[in-house]
Order: structure tokens, then sequence, then C-alpha cells
């Protein structure tokens, strides 16, 4: 290791809000170790890449950070983790620059494989273990990196859809304690983060696992209970949660908590009864309808994303469309549309019906457009409305943004007095940039008076 940049690390991340968590716990385990945190851009000793495994262009995104990462600092170890590193070491490693490949198991003792680690202009050494072996729980959560924190309360999937790697890459369903969860979220209330954004993989089948020999016997509701009860957190947003574990009594909660905030994301990935059988979802477009409707009846104003995939395999001109009037029909606010790529060691790569990818691309852009309409109609319906707005950090030519507790993004002049505060602003008009603007802080009004 180069003396000169010895004892500093950098870090990047690609992927979900889970990584991000994991990410920020590993740089604590180093920084604890005498590791002083550096740009990934800076020369540094150390560099950290955790990986996806969901992203189309997971192996070209590895390569490219690599690079970035010997650009830096030729001397620098590059150690990779996350899901794809968990999936494809051995391709991993032989990246120019790889010195370390850790897997699901391995990466939280990072600190134990750097000893002795020198750069190498072979393959990187892998540690990676059977995946199954993957049945414990490492509680994480990220501070420092936005004004809001993600709060990892479970890990691993236990559901077989046929176009996911994701439990190859984590393991089985498993939770953290909510002991520890709640420990968890009254430390980041200490350091003074308004907003804990839940996450996971599928966080509404919180309650799995085992920590010695007692087992967990809590449901989600049982989690969102107690967390609405952590003094110091302002709001606590829950990131995507599938429909069917979706209760009607966590909705009522939300509507009635102190601290969630009226926003939900609900994967549905197509409108299509056949597809989703053939997907091996755990519900059909009925019960789908029937948790929009129930949120829309106790939170008329609440915001809704959704998660949908284009291009399965079998979906005819005739099911997607049944999707896109599915979808339009919805009173939704958004999108992430996902465009399907065959992945290695699941049932839907080898299934009939492939979509030529020109109109994959062409069923993603129609719904792209959708989503747009779709938040456009939703801000709508919240302009002129006061809503209390979280501002964050960022100073983009000096215009700061911040979210209402419905996910409405807006901007104001850059204040440095309103960085991580929370004040009821009125919602003005829609921007040409998908912002809202906003008008006279009733906060600020009050001290006025």
């Amino acid at each position: 290791m180069n003396a000169r940049y010895s004892k500093t690390a950098a870090y990047h991340t690609l992927g979900c809000k889970l990584n991000f968590a994991e990410t920020s716990t590993i740089a604590r385990q180093l920084t604890d170790a005498g590791y002083e945190k550096v740009s990934f851009d800076e020369p540094a000793s150390v560099y950290v890449i955790n990986t996806c495994s969901v992203t189309e262009n997971a192996d070209r995104e590895c390569k490219l950070h690599v690079k970035r990462a010997m650009k830096a600092n030729p001397e620098g170890l590059v150690v990779i983790l996350g899901c794809y590193a968990q999936l494809k070491p051995e391709e991993i490693s032989a990246i120019t620059g790889v010195d370390l490949v850790l897997g699901a198991k391995e990466k939280f003792n990072i600190l134990s494989y750097l000893e002795d680690l020198q750069k190498t202009t072979d393959h990187g050494i892998i540690h990676s273990c059977e995946i199954d072996e993957a049945d414990f729980f490492i509680g994480s959560y990220s501070i420092g990196d936005r004004t809001r924190a993600f709060l990892k309360v479970q890990d691993g999937c236990d559901y077989k859809c046929t176009y996911c790697t994701i439990p190859l890459a984590r393991g089985i369903s498993r939770s953290d304690t909510i002991e520890n969860v709640v420990k968890n979220a009254a430390e980041i209330a200490a350091k003074g983060i308004k907003e804990i954004v839940l996450t996971g993989v599928n966080i509404g089948d919180y309650g799995k696992g085992e920590f010695g020999n007692k087992k967990h016997e809590h449901t989600f509701l049982d989690l969102i209970s107690e967390l609405d009860q952590v003094e110091g957190i302002e709001r606590i947003r829950i990131s995507s949660i599938e429909p069917n574990l979706l209760k009607d009594e966590s909705i009522d909660l939300v509507a009635k908590s102190k601290r969630f905030v009226s926003h939900f994301h609900i994967p549905l990935q197509s409108g299509s009864d056949e597809l989703l059988k053939k997907m091996k979802r755990r519900y059909l477009t009925n019960l789908y309808q029937n948790r929009i409707a129930k949120i829309r009846e106790v939170m008329p104003d609440s915001c809704i994303g959704v998660d949908v995939i284009v291009g399965f395999p079998g979906e005819t001109e005739e099911l997607f469309l049944q999707t896109y009037r599915f979808l339009t029909e919805l009173p939704l606010s958004y999108l992430h549309v996902f465009t399907y790529s065959e992945r290695e060691n699941t049932e839907a790569a080898e299934m009939d019906g492939v979509i030529p990818i020109p109109e994959r691309k062409r069923r993603n852009k129609m719904l792209r457009i959708l989503s747009e309409k779709k938040k456009m109609a939703f801000y709508a319906t919240q302009v002129g409305k006061t809503l209390p707005v979280l501002w964050e950090h960022e100073n983009k030519n000096g215009v700061m943004f911040g979210f209402t507790e419905n996910y409405v993004r807006v901007q104001k002049p850059f204040d440095i007095a309103s960085v991580n505060k929370i004040e009821s602003i009125q919602l003005q008009k829609i921007l040409d940039d998908g912002t809202v603007s906003v008008g006279v802080s009733f906060d600020h009004f009050l001290e006025k008076v």
C-alpha cells in the first residue's frame, strides 16, 4: 500500500437504498479503524465499490468505477462488494485493477481482509460464500450523505419471481430485531437527522429470522407501531413494499401516525394477470387496485409510486396495452419503469416469446411519458396548499430543493439557514424542470408577527 495515501478510503455505491445503508455502515467500520474518508475521485489507499445486480449494465458500471479509482490512484486497493460481487465474483476478479471481491457474508468483515492485502496485477482475491450461508442479519443505516437516513430493517427474499436474481445475491429473508431497529432510529435522531427511510429487500416480510435460539414473533405492523413512538424523528418514510404485504392495518396506522408520511411505493410489474402469474408474483391486479383504493380512501393526498417492467417474455402488444390502460386508470403519482433484461439462472431467461430490444425500449418510453403526466397531474392537485417541506443540502446554481411529506419536490433560492429544516410553505406553481416553486413560508411569517 502506498504510504503517501495510507489509511484513506473512498466509496461508491450503485443501486438501491439498502446498498447506501450498507456502504455507510462499512465506511463507519473503516473510519473507526483509522481510515480517513475522501472523495472517490481523490487519491485513496482503498476504494470500495458496492455493486448492484438489478441494473442492466452492472458489468459496465463496475468497470467504469474501477477505472475511475485507478485514475485517481493507480496504487490504490480496489474492493468490490454487493449483489453483483456475490453473483459474478470470477468475472469481477478478472477486471484490471480489482484486488478483492467480497460476497454477501464477507463484506461486513472487510477490515480483516484488508490487513495483508497487496496491489495485484493479476486476478483479484475472492472471498465469497455460498448464498445459503447468508442467514444472519447485520443492521445498517446511512448518515452524513443526505438529509434523510436509510435504515435497514430486513434483508434477503423468499419470493421466487421468475426474473429476479436478488435471492441468489442476498439469500433468504431475515430481519433485525425491533429493539435494534428502534435503537438505530434513536441514534439517527440524536444526530439531528429529520427523516428516516425504512429499507430492505422485502420489508413487508419483516419478522422472519432467528437470533441465537430466539425466533422473531413480530410483524411489519409491530415494527412501524414501535417506530412511531421514537422521539426526535420528524418523518419516517416506507420504501418499496409488496402489495400483498401492505395490510389495511398498516395503511391505517400511517394515516393516523405522528411520524409516518403519506408516501407509498408499491411494485406492480405488470397490469396483466397473465404476466403476473408468469412472473410468479403473489397478487393479481384486483388486489393491487384494492390497495390503491384503500390508500386513497384514508389519505387522499398520498403520493403513490409504482414499479413496472416492460418487455417481459410473452408480453404481447395487447398485454402491454392492458398494463398501459391499467396504469392510466389508477390514481397513481409516478412510475419507475424498468426494461426487462435477461438474467442468468432465472426462469424467465428460458421462456419463449422474447420481445425485441427496440420494442422493449418503445414500451419503456411510452410508460415514462405516462409517468411524467401522472406526476404533473399529482403535483397540480397540491399547488396552492401549504405543506411542510424538508430542505436538503444541495446548492445547485443558487437553488435549493426539498420534499413535502407526500413527496412533492420543491425549490427556492438557496438559504443556508433552511438546510435540514422543515418549513410550512405554500406551493406556488409547477416549473419547467418538474419541480414546484414555493411562496411565503408560514414559519417565517409567524416569526415576523
